[in-house]
């Protein structure tokens, strides 16, 4: 009889009883069976005349890594890192540590020992980074050659091979590449040799599009020199307004440049000691600009205004954070950065004009005046007339010790509840006293009776910021505190009941919040002695008390 495969299929999914399928059964057989029989039989049929497939030629070898291989013990910790996807975010509950915070943390460790990824483990590593953009640039170096080479053969790590082409194939990524695969090798050519960055991006600039040359010119920012002041003058013409917004910002980092003179001259007209008050100090006087002309233009002012801010107020802004720091020293009778921000400034101008100072402070990384306009740490955080201040952004311009010891300051006198920016600006791991002042401001917060997710944004900095060496002193926080005696009195037990019960309460998830943080910086030096070559033994998972055994 003949068929076809689709009948038969059909017969299969309404049942015998609703359509007869078209097969013969033999005496005694139920219809169903001789449907399957006859799929049975035109299977085999099928296989048995198909052809074979012209066979793929085999991929080449996987390249060499010359690299040590890691010590067993970070083998093994690896493997629980990659197999560890769980990441229970910053509410999570429980006192085991979050082992999908650490691997970052884990590969840049590796990396700094110069080991290579275990082979076998290599398609973990790049799955779990091609779901975390935040892994790759550790992950890609800890992976080697050898990820490209995976990358090549599965569409899905396509993200590796944009991290960055061989020697051997630079030339036409950056003429006939993609554009991510472009700003990529551009970022790592710049990062090895300014000059040749900067060289590549001049031969091609004239045929970009503008969106492009945006992109490119932001790669500048790595290794930004004088030298790079002649591309980025004539850049200042382009068609586009970003692009010449941009040009202008990085010559604005460079106080020797002819822009920065320009609008130190520019800044020099509008801003002024007076000297003429009676029975007055010298006060700082704001003349701002009446208008914006081609030239303040060409310079990457911008003409327009925000919504609900005066024009030229806002002119005067991008004049004074564009023009060099340490023209105002002389400007204002050779007074320290510190000495011209105690000046008192005329006419209510102070937060327009410390608020420019602050920009430019950032921009050009001066940590004196940063120094002069973040004040002292114990000053009130709001305090009247300062709110132009951003102290996370001041801070990346101090030294990190400095920067440390100012946060530390900061926790002493305010607490916990306006730090976490300022943490997240600290080098890790924490240097002292800002580990010290973190953990008493956490047993503070404690003996307050607030709740410890509250603070969950640094206690999860803290996991992964102190140093390990302060698992010792927290390990008292990780007791319940006995429940006080009762003493007999009906009427103290019912006044004391509600207060004893939600202390009690909060209590117990402070104590698993530090359980879990002490786990957690155990299980962080655990792992550098594994790196380090010492095998502790099997690793295995953290056990409920948080510690890594």
């Amino acid at each position: 009889m003949n068929r076809t495969w689709d009948e038969l299929v059909t017969s299969a999914l309404l049942g015998t009883g609703r359509r007869r399928p078209p097969v013969v059964a033999r005496a005694g057989q139920d219809v169903a069976v001789a449907l399957l029989d006859a799929a049975a039989v035109d299977t085999v049929r099928g296989r048995a005349g198909a052809a074979p497939a012209v066979a793929h030629a085999r991929p080449a070898p996987a390249p060499l890594d010359a690299r040590p291989p890691l010590p067993p013990a970070a083998r093994r910790r690896l493997a629980l890192l990659l197999a560890d996807r769980s990441g229970g975010g910053a509410g999570r509950r429980g006192a085991a540590p979050d082992l999908t915070e650490l691997l970052p943390q884990w590969l840049a460790a590796a990396n700094a020992h110069g080991y290579q990824a275990p082979p076998e483990l290599l398609p973990a590593l790049l799955e779990t980074a091609r779901s975390r953009s935040d892994l790759r640039p550790e992950a890609l170096v800890f992976a080697g050659p050898r990820a490209r080479w995976l990358a090549a053969l599965n569409p899905q790590w396509k993200y590796a091979l944009r991290a960055g082409p061989a020697a051997s194939t630079a030339t036409s990524v950056w003429e006939e590449g993609l554009f991510a695969e472009r700003a990529a090798f551009l970022a790592s050519v710049r990062q090895r040799d300014p000059a040749a960055a900067r060289d590549l991006l001049t031969g091609s600039w004239a045929t970009e599009r503008a969106e492009d040359r945006l992109m490119f010119l932001d790669a500048l920012r790595e290794g930004l020199s004088a030298q790079d002041e002649p591309f980025l003058e004539r850049a200042l013409s382009d068609r586009s307004r970003n692009v010449r917004a941009t040009a202008a910002e990085l010559l604005s980092a460079l106080p020797g440049s002819a822009l920065a003179a320009r609008m130190a001259e520019r800044a020099r007209s509008c801003v002024s000691l007076d000297r003429t008050g009676e029975g007055e100090g010298p006060r700082i006087a704001v003349e701002a600009p009446h208008e914006c002309d081609k030239g303040m233009q060409r310079d990457g002012v911008v003409v327009k205004p925000p919504s609900g801010r005066g024009e030229r107020s806002w002119w005067l802004a991008q004049i004074v954070e564009a023009a060099p720091l340490a023209a105002w020293s002389e400007r204002f009778g050779g007074r320290s950065p510190a000495g011209v921000v105690a000046l008192p400034v005329a006419d209510g101008w102070q937060p327009e004009l410390h608020a420019a100072w602050c920009r430019a402070a950032v921009r050009q990384g001066d940590a004196e005046w940063a120094r002069a306009l973040l004040g002292p740490a114990s000053a009130p955080p709001a305090a009247e007339g300062a709110s132009w201040r951003d102290p996370a952004k001041l801070l990346s311009a101090l030294p990190p010790q400095e920067r440390a010891a100012w946060v530390a300051e900061f926790v002493s006198a305010h607490g916990l509840s306006d730090a976490f920016r300022l943490l997240g600006v600290c080098a890790v791991p924490w240097a002292e006293p800002l580990g010290r002042a973190i953990v008493d401001a956490l047993d503070t917060a404690r003996d307050a009776g607030g709740y410890p997710w509250s603070f969950s944004g640094v206690m999860g900095l803290a996991e992964r910021c102190l140093d390990p060496a302060q698992a010792d002193r927290l390990e008292g926080l990780t007791v319940l505190p006995e429940e006080p005696a009762a003493d007999g009195s009906e009427a103290h037990a019912s006044g004391t009941h509600a207060s004893a019960t939600a202390g009690a309460g909060s209590a117990a998830y402070w104590a698993e919040a530090f359980q879990r943080l002490v786990g957690t910086l155990r299980l962080r030096a655990t792992m550098r002695e594994e790196l380090a070559g010492g095998d502790a033994g099997a690793v295995r998972p953290p056990s409920a008390g948080g510690r890594s055994r």
